[in-house]
């Protein structure tokens, strides 16, 4: 089957090169072709794995290089094979440190209707609010309610915090009250810039870097009711959500690919050098180190560089409170089909 593979897509790479996905990367980039040899644990990790996640997005792939190799994938009995025969690591670095952090999908408890219980509502994009634009602050939208009332509501959750994170997050799930789960997906923004809780809580003097967490952020708003209030409001972003119905319970959210996203085997990535949809080795450091062959199928906005991506952790509490604690260096290297990786490669 590989050799088939190989005959077909040898014959339709054939071609002269073509703009397309990572044909060009930002001046301040450099750019290396590894051999695979070089790639700490490549042997060991479980290449079938992430060949099926590689197919999830492939389809999507609309270049004249990629489009045959997708095909192929679709007949392979052997991931590693696969890569190895019709792609090479490129390292691309920038002049940012390597950083990598993990993400997941929020299980929050809320219900379709208003109550004592849920009191804060999800909204829709307002219609007014064109992409691009700059909309009220949060300040405005969650205590001035100049959203109250227009049918804009997708549900009402119960705790705040929840909800700022899920907006973080950018997609969840809301658990309702009779068991099932309403899945919910990024709708727009309100066109202001991010500003984190945990910072906030350090430039105030009530905790040092290094002792901030979610369930720390938390536990304070609840503590301090008042101020945790307006703990929550200097953030001025806020998030916009859609109704994802599409997506089976079973699998994950939906990225930046509108295509589902796994746990553990999809990176947030920035897509000027990193393009959406390509296979990418992951050698992570830190307290809990990995190598693992990833595909690039999401974004974020905090997810900006070189070496530089965000590896979805999964759903619920624990991969939250796992996603959390991951703030690693290491290095990472985008597999791209042959031509376009050689075609790349930056002289020293």
């Amino acid at each position: 089957m590989i050799l088939r593979g190989l005959a077909i897509a040898l014959a339709l790479l054939g071609t002269p090169s073509y703009a397309g996905l990572g044909d060009a990367l930002p001046l301040d980039a450099r750019a290396r072709v590894v051999e695979y040899s070089d790639l700490t644990g490549w042997a060991d990790d479980n290449h079938d794995a992430a060949l099926s996640v590689f197919i999830e997005t492939c389809i999507d792939l609309d270049d004249p290089l990629w489009r045959p190799l997708c095909r192929v994938a679709q007949h392979q009995s052997s991931g590693r094979a696969f890569f190895e025969l019709f792609f090479r690591p490129v390292l691309i670095e920038n002049n940012a440190a390597p950083l990598f952090t993990a993400y997941y999908e929020p299980e929050i408890l809320g219900s379709r209707y208003q109550s004592d219980t849920y009191r804060y509502p999800l909204y829709r994009k307002p219609p007014e609010l064109k992409s691009g634009e700059a909309f009220v602050p949060r300040r405005a939208i969650e205590e001035g309610g100049i959203l109250q009332g227009r049918g804009l509501e997708i549900a009402w959750v119960a705790d705040p915090v929840d909800l700022q994170f899920l907006q973080i997050q950018g997609s969840g799930r809301i658990r309702l009250p009779d068991g099932s789960a309403l899945r919910v997906g990024y709708g727009g923004n309100n066109g202001h810039a991010f500003k984190s809780l945990g910072n906030e809580l350090v430039r105030r003097g009530i905790y040092n870097r290094h002792q901030v967490s979610q369930q720390v952020i938390r536990n304070w708003v609840q503590r301090n009711p008042v101020e945790g209030q307006d703990l929550l409001m200097s953030n001025p972003s806020y998030v916009f959500f859609r109704k994802v119905s599409r997506v089976p319970t079973h699998k994950g959210p939906l990225g930046a690919m509108n295509r589902s996203i796994t746990a553990h085997r999809s990176l947030a990535v920035d897509p000027k050098y990193t393009p959406l949809g390509a296979p990418v080795w992951l050698e992570k450091s830190g307290a809990d180190p990995f190598n693992r062959l990833m595909i690039a199928q999401d974004t974020g906005s905090r997810v900006k560089g070189a070496q530089r991506a965000d590896i979805f952790w999964g759903t619920g509490i624990e991969a939250g409170k796992r996603a959390g604690k991951i703030r690693d260096g290491g290095r990472m290297l985008v597999l791209f089909p042959i031509q376009r990786a050689y075609a790349l490669e930056t002289e020293d």
